[in-house]
């Protein structure tokens, strides 16, 4: 029978390079005086500088107001439990940039009489973006499959008004539906170097072509903008704009039934965009209870991080008028 190999035993040095290789911050927390001993990787990693009397209400307040209350109460409840333990949390550096940390460690060592905790330090910040940005997909691929369902109940419900035959509405809603098809790939990101700048009354004009009627009501809609060419980026990221925008006008606003009118005009205010979407004849429109839907929050965020502006609603009776403003600059990416 062959004996097991015995296993290596690592230096001191093949461990400290192991550990510098691997990314990975030391410390050991003294319970009874509130001590915290880390070195210098740690340091780094918290964008602190070396303390000779750093205690964990120190590294406390550098813990996201958002996790401080969540670390203290996992970090005190394994004074009272021996064995490994696991968090993750964000910390504020000193240039205001959030940090992803991975604190990791064993409470006493085993020994519940060491009242000493040792363990290591992970950046996982890219980790976490990444699982944030799964999910922030998810539920914008959610959020827009909910929409064109609603979508296509509400242009069935525009071609009704304006046909007299199944023969004439079939074909009708088969070009709205198509059109919304094309108006839908404008919302979706082209990879890097694909794709032409569009301009900007042409965005308005093909992504709103599925809403307006025909016949007697034709010209629901009116556009007016500045004559500018838009850039990949904003684009696709103004597309999701309009596209929600007149997603609620359809389902809420002024074109979910047959006398309202959409008007959208421009103008250039100094190095800003301001575009106002005006909506009238609709339904006596009320502020809703709460901003803090997926849509809403889906336009907040990229107007005003994609698109470097603001956006404010006036609710009117029979309407909306939404205001957009955005940097010039940031239209032109």
């Amino acid at each position: 029978m062959s004996q097991a190999k015995s296993q290596p035993e690592w230096s001191a040095e093949e461990l400290r390079r192991a550990i510098k290789s691997a990314g990975v911050a030391l410390w050991t927390w003294i319970v009874d005086d509130d001590t915290f001993v880390m070195d210098a990787k740690a340091y780094e990693l918290w964008d602190i500088s070396h303390e000779t009397d750093l205690t964990f209400e120190h590294l406390s307040a550098k813990v996201h107001p958002a996790d401080r209350d969540r670390v203290r109460a996992a970090f005190v409840a394994t004074r009272a439990v021996d064995g490994p333990f696991e968090i993750d949390f964000r910390i504020l550096t000193n240039a205001s940039d959030v940090r992803w940390i991975s604190a990791r460690g064993e409470g006493n060592e085993g020994d519940a009489t060491t009242q000493k905790m040792t363990g290591i330090f992970l950046d996982v910040t890219g980790r976490k973006q990444a699982e944030e940005g799964h999910e922030l997909l998810a539920g914008e691929m959610s959020h827009r499959v909910k929409n064109l369902l609603a979508l296509a109940a509400g242009l069935t419900n525009i071609t009704s008004r304006s046909t007299d035959t199944k023969e004439e509405m079939a074909k009708q809603l088969t070009q709205r539906l198509t059109a919304l098809g094309r108006a839908h790939e404008l919302v979706r990101p082209l990879p890097d170097g694909q794709g032409e700048a569009a301009l900007l009354g042409d965005l308005f004009t093909v992504l709103l072509a599925p809403y307006d009627d025909v016949g007697a009501f034709a010209g629901r809609i009116r556009v007016a903008v500045p004559r500018m060419g838009l850039g990949e980026k904003s684009a696709t990221s103004l597309a999701l704009v309009i596209h929600e925008l007149a997603t609620n006008s359809l389902k809420y606003g002024a074109l979910s039934n047959d006398k309202g009118l959409l008007d959208i005009s421009g103008a250039l205010v100094e190095d800003d965009v301001e575009i106002v979407w005006s909506e009238h004849g609709g339904a006596d429109a009320r502020p809703p209870q709460s901003m803090e839907g997926y849509g809403s929050k889906l336009l907040q965020r990229t107007i005003s991080g994609q698109l470097g502006g603001s956006i404010n609603y006036n609710w009117v009776d029979g309407g909306v008028v939404v205001t957009l403003r955005m940097k010039g600059s940031h239209l032109s990416t």
